[in-house]
């Protein structure tokens, strides 16, 4: 039996200005209370008409959520933690019993971008620009392109077994849902299983992992994320690069929120878990879950540590290397010095560099090249092993601005 709608109760702030008197309530003479602030009122209308929409879509938190019920199951993350819910999605997927139980998981991250199990991270974002704004990297197990992530971009991800694994269908109970909340919204799946809005913005795109005997298919929505960072740092900074690596396909995107204002994140989520809930026969009910909680979800601790760690995220790069041509202007004059590398595992399998002859003692170069080789194409450490190798340079300064200058070049390059 579907559950019944629980009061809408909304605690709003004193609020003054913009119109607005200290005493927002009143009680008329028969005791009906009424809203005399314009901006209450439409904030109550909004609600209400929200509450309506939602269909009575109950969030409980988690108890043996695996357990609980058969047919279908609706969960969602509490947390906006990218590594804790892509652990999710392996815990799932390694744990329960999907014949038993197909389920829908519901998650949204703090800002991060996610590139494929077949991508290279350098090919496909700007690390340096991550890294100055202190978003997160993370490599899901799944194939597909590289996406950002950001609280305004909603994650679903379908858990079934791999004979009932059908994403066209997924992806057709989106645009169902999205139909039900907005009739007049002009969205459709593509063969590539792309939703599109409007005929040629992208709103969501496609993933997928097939296991031996589960499946998942998760997709993004874009609800109203920041399309200003989602740009600028899908956009590689890097030239010279060759690989293997399996490469995003760029897509022009727009937020569901540009259409419609009234499209929250929050209204989004319940009307797909409503219509999840139609065609699988089962409650509206939501079950909220910590994906840090230990007695709920044994061992998640230990993927979403894995998920983190160098050798995952970058080290799992398919081989690639790279040639390029660096420019360093030093003392009037552009100095052009070739640097060649191929990578293996994320590390340096083979470096050389072309200098100018006299422009670094010879025994200083080939101690650059031997501790190069062998070390991460990271960025750290490099800034570790030239400020090593700059405390054994003699002591001569038009030396060490060369040496730093030459260092800050190849630093550029990961």
């Amino acid at each position: 039996m579907p559950v019944s709608c629980p009061p809408l109760i909304r605690h709003f702030p004193s609020v003054t200005g913009a119109g607005c008197a200290p005493a927002a309530f009143s009680i008329s003479g028969a005791g009906v209370p009424s809203i005399r602030c314009p901006v209450i009122k439409n904030m109550v209308l909004l609600s209400l008409k929200n509450c309506i929409w939602l269909s009575c879509v109950l969030r409980t938190p988690k108890a043996c959520f695996w357990s609980t019920a058969s047919g279908g199951l609706i969960i969602q993350s509490v947390s906006n933690d990218v590594y804790q819910n892509l652990a999710v999605e392996d815990w799932i997927h390694d744990n329960m019993d999907l014949e038993k139980q197909q389920v829908l998981f519901l998650w949204r991250n703090s800002p991060a971008v996610v590139i494929g199990r077949h991508q290279n991270p350098w090919q496909e974002c700007n690390l340096r620009l991550l890294r100055q704004k202190n978003i997160k990297l993370a490599r899901r197990r799944s194939g597909g392109g590289t996406v950002y992530h950001d609280l305004g971009n909603i994650n679903l991800t379908f858990f079934t077994t791999r004979k009932k694994y059908e994403r066209m269908e997924n992806l057709k109970l989106i645009v169902k849902a999205l139909k039900a909340l907005r009739p007049q919204l002009d969205v459709h799946v593509t063969d590539r299983y792309d939703i599109l809005l409007d005929g040629q913005y992208k709103i969501s795109g496609t993933a997928a992992k097939l296991g031996r005997t589960s499946a998942y298919h998760h997709c993004t929505l874009l609800c109203n994320a920041d399309k200003f960072v989602l740009s600028s740092v899908l956009k590689s900074p890097y030239r010279g690069l060759k690989s293997n690596a399996t490469p995003s396909v760029p897509a022009s995107v727009k937020n569901l929120f540009e259409e419609d204002p009234s499209l929250t994140s929050e209204i989004l989520l319940d009307a797909i878990a409503k219509e999840y809930a139609v065609q699988h026969q089962i409650d509206h009910h939501i079950t909220l879950i910590n994906p840090a909680d230990e007695t709920l979800l044994p061992g998640i601790s230990n993927k979403t540590k894995e998920l983190q760690t160098w050798d995952w995220v970058y080290g799992k790069t398919p081989k690639f290397s790279v040639s390029t041509c660096l420019n360093m202007a030093y003392k009037g004059s552009v100095l052009d010095v070739k640097v060649n590398m191929d990578v293996k595992h994320g590390r340096i399998e083979v470096c050389n560099i072309d200098l100018p002859e006299q422009w670094l003692p010879p025994g200083l170069y080939s101690e650059l090249v031997r501790s190069l080789t062998g070390s991460k194409f990271c960025p750290n450490e490099t800034t570790t092993l030239a400020a090593t190798l700059l405390r054994v340079c003699p002591q001569d300064d038009e030396l060490h601005s060369r040496w730093s200058l030459l260092c800050e070049n190849m630093i550029r390059l990961m």
